[in-house]
C-alpha cells in the first residue's frame, strides 16, 4: 500500500516520530488537492452535435469565432478530410455514435450497441476511471456498460436547450435525479468542469463530454446569435432554394425547419443562429480547458475535439444530415496532448478511428473486429494515408465512394448518379457524371463502391428495377413543427 502512496506521504512516513504526524497530515492535505500521476494519459473527448467542419476559425472560416477550438488546432493536429460514414435512419447521430464508441461501421453494429464491446467499456476493464456527461443516444443499458460516473446525462437525440432533460449515475448504481436543466452547454462543461476539480485519484481518467449544441433548436443566448446578426456569416457557395432532384429522404424532420424555397434571408437568420450555438459552445470548451490546466492533469491528458457529422443549412438547398454530401458528413476532428505535433493532414479518415486511436494511446490491444485505423501513425509520419478511398451511406437513398480527388455518389431509388471532382469542385457543384470523358472514371468508381459494400456487408442494390420519379415540387408544403422548437423560433420560421 505504501508504494501506491504520492512520493510526499511516502516522506512524511519515514519522517521521524517526534513530527511525523504533523508532516504526515500536511502531507495528506496537500495530496487532496494535488493530481496523482499515471504512467498512462487521461483522455478528454469533447463532442459536438451537427457541427460543419467548415466552422472553425482556423480551418479557414473567418466568419465565426472560435478561439479555444482554434487553441487546440494551433497546439494539436487537425484531420481536414474527417467524416461519418453515414446513417440508416433520420436520426443520423445514432449510428455515428454507435460507429465512434465501438470503431465499427453502421452495418456491422446494433443502435443499441448490444452486440459491441464499447471504448468506455473497454477502457474500464484495463483500469480507466470512465466518466460522462451529455448526449447519449444509444440506450442507458450500453450507457451503463461504459461509464462508472455520471452527471447530467442526456438519454435523447434532441430538446429544448434551456430544458434538457437529464440523469445522474447514483452511488447504487442507478439512473435518477431526473430533472430539466438549461442552457445545455453549460449544464454538460459544469459537470465536466466539477469531475476535473475533484479528480485525484490513480488511475486515468476517460471523461466524454458529448455537447447537444449546435444541433437545433437554433437557439443559443440573446447575445450570441445578436452579433451573428450583426456580422452576418455568408450563405454556403452552394446554396440553393431547392434540392434540383428528389433525392428519396426529401420531408424528413430536419427538412422541416424552413420552407420551401429556401429563401436567402430564412437561411441567412438560420445561420446567424448557428454559429452563435457554436461560439457559445467555444466557450464553454474553453472553460472546460482552462479546468483541465488548473487540475494538473493537462499534461498527461489527450484532447479530443470532434463532432458527429455535419449539417446543410442552405447548402444544395437542404437543411439536415440526411445526405452523402461533403456539408453533411463531414465533421471536425482535431487531437492534441502530449508528443502530439501541431499540423493537419488530408487523409480520408473517420469518427470510427477513434476507437483504435484511443486504445493505442491507452496502450490497449485494438479488437481485431473493427473497421477503424488506428490515427496516430498520421502525426507520427509514420505513415500519410490510412485508406485510399472512402465509403459513405444514407438508408437506402444514397451510396457513395470517395478518393483523393474525385466523388461518386449513387442513388439507387431514383437510378441518379453524380461526380465531382473535389479537388477543382469542393462544394459539388458541377455534375461530371454523364460527360463522356468520365466514363470510365464512373466505372471504376461504381466498382470501388461495390467493393466497399461487400466488405461491410451492405446489400442495398445500386439501381432498382423500378425507380422513383426524381421530380420535386415542395413549393407551399405543410410544415408542422417538432415539440423542442422554442415559441419564438415556431413564431418566426412557422
Amino acid at each position: 500500500m505504501l508504494a501506491r502512496m504520492p512520493s510526499l506521504i511516502r516522506s512524511a512516513i519515514a519522517s521521524r516520530a517526534g513530527s511525523a504526524f504533523v508532516v504526515l497530515g500536511t502531507a495528506l492535505g496537500l495530496a487532496a488537492c494535488m493530481p496523482v500521476k499515471s504512467d498512462r494519459p487521461n483522455i478528454l473527448f469533447l463532442f459536438a452535435d451537427d457541427q460543419r467542419a467548415d466552422t472553425i476559425g482556423s480551418w479557414g472560416n473567418p466568419h465565426i469565432r472560435t478561439p479555444n477550438i482554434d487553441r487546440l488546432a494551433r497546439e494539436g493536429f487537425s484531420f481536414r478530410t474527417n467524416y461519418n460514414m453515414g446513417g440508416n435512419s433520420g436520426a443520423v447521430c445514432i449510428p455515428s455514435r454507435a460507429m465512434v464508441n465501438t470503431g465499427k461501421s453502421y452495418f456491422r453494429v446494433r443502435s443499441d450497441l448490444s452486440d459491441a464491446v464499447l471504448l468506455p467499456e473497454m477502457l474500464g476493464l484495463h483500469g480507466y476511471t470512465t466518466f460522462a456527461t451529455g448526449k447519449w443516444h444509444n440506450g442507458p443499458s450500453a450507457w451503463l456498460r461504459g461509464f462508472q460516473r455520471g452527471r447530467a446525462v442526456f438519454f435523447g437525440g434532441m430538446s429544448d436547450h434551456t430544458n434538457v432533460p437529464l440523469q445522474d449515475l447514483q452511488s447504487d448504481g442507478r439512473l435518477g435525479n431526473d430533472r430539466e436543466e438549461g442552457f445545455s452547454s453549460v449544464v454538460f462543461a459544469d459537470a465536466a468542469i466539477e469531475f476535473l476539480q475533484t479528480y485525484n485519484e490513480e488511475a486515468p481518467f476517460y471523461a466524454y463530454v458529448a455537447f447537444t449544441a449546435p444541433h437545433d433548436p437554433r437557439q443559443p443566448p440573446l447575445p450570441y446569435r445578436e452579433m451573428y446578426y450583426e456580422n452576418r456569416p455568408p450563405l454556403p457557395p452552394n446554396f440553393l432554394p431547392q434540392h434540383p432532384f428528389e433525392n428519396g429522404d426529401m420531408r424528413v424532420r430536419d427538412e422541416q425547419l424552413a420552407a420551401w424555397p429556401r429563401a436567402r434571408g430564412v437561411i441567412s437568420d438560420q445561420l446567424a443562429e448557428y454559429y452563435g450555438l457554436i461560439t457559445h459552445l467555444d466557450e464553454q470548451v474553453g472553460r472546460i480547458l482552462t479546468a483541465l490546466q488548473d487540475s494538473g492533469h493537462a499534461d498527461d491528458t489527450y484532447v479530443i475535439y470532434a463532432a458527429d457529422h455535419g449539417l446543410a443549412l442552405g447548402s444544395h438547398g437542404l437543411l439536415g444530415k440526411q445526405s452523402v454530401y461533403e456539408h453533411s458528413q463531414r465533421a471536425p476532428l482535431i487531437i492534441a496532448g502530449p508528443g502530439v505535433p501541431h499540423g493537419e493532414t488530408t487523409a480520408l479518415t473517420y469518427l470510427l478511428d477513434l476507437f483504435p486511436t484511443v486504445t493505442a494511446l491507452a496502450d490497449i490491444s485494438v479488437p481485431t473486429d473493427i473497421d477503424g485505423r488506428d490515427l496516430s501513425v498520421l502525426w507520427s509520419g509514420e505513415q500519410d494515408t490510412i485508406r485510399d478511398s472512402l465509403f459513405l451511406a444514407f438508408m437506402d437513398v444514397a451510396r457513395s465512394v470517395r478518393n483523393e480527388q474525385y466523388k461518386l455518389i449513387r442513388y439507387p431509388q431514383i437510378n441518379r448518379t453524380q461526380l465531382f471532382n473535389l479537388r477543382v469542385d469542393p462544394h459539388e457543384l458541377d455534375n461530371l457524371a454523364e460527360e463522356p470523358a468520365h466514363e470510365d472514371l464512373v466505372k471504376d468508381l461504381t466498382a470501388s463502391l461495390e467493393d466497399w459494400q461487400h466488405r461491410l456487408g451492405d446489400t442495398q442494390p445500386l439501381t432498382i428495377e423500378n425507380p422513383r420519379p426524381a421530380e420535386l415540387d415542395l413549393y407551399g408544403s405543410e410544415r408542422i413543427p417538432d415539440r423542442w422548437q422554442p415559441e419564438w423560433i415556431v413564431r418566426k420560421y412557422f
